[in-house]
């Protein structure tokens, strides 16, 4: 008879089970509810629990909006966390903590994308986080604190440091990493104090620049309590219920097109709620705050996608409608100033709409934030390894490319999992799993030794991995848009 595994946190003593030779723990809370009295308010530490807690399943659900939403569930206990450890009974394991994306609306860590078993066979401590996202979680309101979601984040990375030990994990050797949203989410921990020793290296694949001055956020925050009709402060929304709101934010995020004289770049992206740069929490953008010396540089790996805004294009059914106004206001909005509109027509001769929209919106959103993240941090006195996938998903004729999210099922090693296979179609394909097998071992590498397995990025060189089939290490291959970025980084989104 197999012994379920008991490991003993500093709120209780929890009982997972024995998942394919793993011990897996599930919906284990470093929070309280963030609901009541609670609501909008900074995450407090769990209440501690008498006997044994079992912890067999994820946690609820967070409310969720936009059009890519997990499945709603039962329970408002949100700030849960799962554990996959080879062996609780080791020492001194190395751990990686992962947060997911979804565009700070959505998402969860229950997602089998982020299965942690080829991770965890490999030698890794895989916890994975939920947090409040949408509304929950970066609405601007008067009376609450601004991007609770990242306080949540940081109340999941102090409880590693507190128990992480009980599972296996060496809460000194503690990796923290994220894609997309999530990797914005690395992005900002790394620039925030209240995160300082809380983690040694850190992991960050497409990190988006999604951030908005207190300015926009307040006016963002005024619209959304004018469409539900009540105040724009949290005493007053926390009187609408938690799916409620989130689903005005979805109502928001589609009429976002209509704020564009107001809202300018924010409304370009379909998304409302983002982080705010409040001055606080979030002092200052991070690349910017690494660049200039006020955050400390660590060991950063960190990469983008070749072709990112190519999945939002076909998810929407764009791909290969986008005309020369659209083209003509993607530039005008998220080009660098001055003149970077002229210098994308220049360095793109003969491009098509949809090449300078695709461009300059793969640029704007994640591209270039992961470089100059990799930049600053270099700068700041870190380490900083670079990759860009330019291996395409072969799914639907290769129609994808190599897009924005492909990267995640191939460092988790996840690819049959039901997602990965709208991307990639056969899991077992010989280039796939050649890609899968490389991303994973740095992903390992790095989180075990700091190391991925290529040279570092340097501002001579500018080494950056390349993973394909076969991978190469290069000159950062995106040149004429770095050019087009320098000394124009990426800035928070305020009012036009």
């Amino acid at each position: 008879m197999l012994v379920q595994p008991v490991a003993r946190t500093t709120e209780g003593t929890v009982r997972g089970r024995l998942d394919r030779g793993l011990a897996v723990f599930r919906g284990v809370p470093y929070g309280r509810p963030p609901v009541g009295p609670l609501r909008f308010a900074a995450p407090v530490r769990p209440e501690p629990w008498d006997g044994v807690r079992d912890a067999l399943d994820h946690g609820p659900v967070v409310p969720q909006s936009g059009p890519l939403q997990a499945e709603p569930t039962t329970g408002t206990d949100w700030l849960t966390l799962n554990v996959c450890t080879p062996d609780p009974g080791a020492a001194g394991l190395p751990v990686l903590v992962w947060i997911h994306g979804g565009g700070f609306i959505s998402g969860t860590a229950n997602d089998p994308l982020y299965d942690p078993t080829a991770l965890a066979r490999a030698g890794l401590v895989v916890v994975t986080v939920n947090y409040r996202v949408g509304a929950e979680g970066f609405l601007l309101l008067d009376g609450a604190p601004a991007n609770r979601a990242f306080l949540d984040q940081v109340a999941a990375l102090e409880w590693v440091q507190r128990n992480i030990t009980a599972f296996g994990g060496d809460p000194d050797r503690v990796t923290v990493a994220g894609q997309s949203a999530g990797a914005s989410s690395v992005a900002a921990l790394l620039a925030m104090d209240r995160a300082r020793g809380l983690f040694r290296r850190a992991v960050a694949h497409s990190v988006g620049a999604n951030l908005a001055t207190p300015a926009l956020a307040a006016e963002v925050t005024a619209a959304l309590a004018e469409q539900l009709g009540t105040a724009p402060t949290a005493a007053a929304l926390a009187r609408t219920d938690p799916w409620r709101l989130a689903a005005a934010v979805t109502e928001l995020g589609t009429a976002l097109p209509g704020h564009l004289p107001r809202w300018g770049r924010l409304a370009q992206t379909g998304v409302a709620t983002v982080p705010v740069v409040d001055g606080e929490v979030l002092p200052e953008e991070p690349w910017t705050a690494l660049a200039a010396g006020r955050a400390a540089g660590t060991e950063l790996l960190v990469g983008h996608t070749r072709d990112e805004f190519r999945l939002f294009a076909v998810l929407a059914g764009r791909h290969g409608t986008f005309t020369d106004a659209e083209a003509d206001t993607a530039l005008d909005l998220l080009a660098p100033r001055p003149g970077g509109p002229a210098a994308y027509r220049a360095a793109l001769p003969g491009a098509t709409p949809e090449d300078l929209l695709t461009t300059v919106m793969s640029d704007a959103l994640f591209r270039m934030p992961s470089l100059h993240l990799a930049e600053g941090n270099t700068a700041a006195g870190g380490t900083s390894y670079l990759f860009e996938l330019a291996y395409p998903a072969p799914a639907l004729g290769g129609l994808f490319g190599p897009c924005h999210g492909l990267d995640v099922p191939l460092a988790f090693g996840s690819l049959d999992s039901p997602p990965a296979r709208h991307f990639l179609g056969d899991p077992t394909a010989p280039e796939a799993v050649e890609v899968s097998r490389e991303l994973q071992r740095a992903w390992v590498g790095f989180v075990t030794t700091g190391d991925p397995g290529w040279a570092p990025h340097e501002p001579r060189e500018q080494l950056t991995r390349v993973l394909n089939a076969p991978s190469a290490t290069v000159r950062y291959p995106e040149q004429a848009s770095r050019t087009i970025w320098t000394g124009g980084g990426p800035t928070a989104y305020d009012l036009a």
